[in-house]
């Protein structure tokens, strides 16, 4: 026998996968609103990239260091509000994945 034999109990076929809990769908939900929201947030970074700060209502350097937990904020609240659908569809994908047979 060679070095690269495998054990017998790798070979054997995987039980059926049980059904997605409630919790299950909830993380799963959960991660797909995280990923549109990320996904929102670089799509936003760049409008706000070419902006001033200074001038009189600027906010000068504090405001260009906290603009990106700005840009974080405004796209969870997007996601929040309904988002754009991403989040719906990366959760169908997600469950569809976890539902096929290894």
């Amino acid at each position: 026998m060679s070095d690269l034999s495998v054990p017998a109990a790798l070979l054997q076929p995987l039980a059926a996968r049980p059904a997605a809990t409630a919790a299950d769908v909830a993380r799963t939900r959960e991660t797909a609103e995280a990923f549109e929201a990320s996904f929102l947030s670089q799509m936003l970074k760049p409008m706000f990239e070419g902006l001033s700060t200074d001038g009189p209502f600027g906010g000068g350097e504090a405001e260009s260091t906290w603009r990106g937990f700005l840009v974080d904020a405004m796209a969870k609240q997007t996601v929040k509000a309904g988002g754009i659908g991403l989040a719906d569809r990366v959760m169908t994908e997600m469950l569809k994945m976890q539902e096929q047979p290894a």
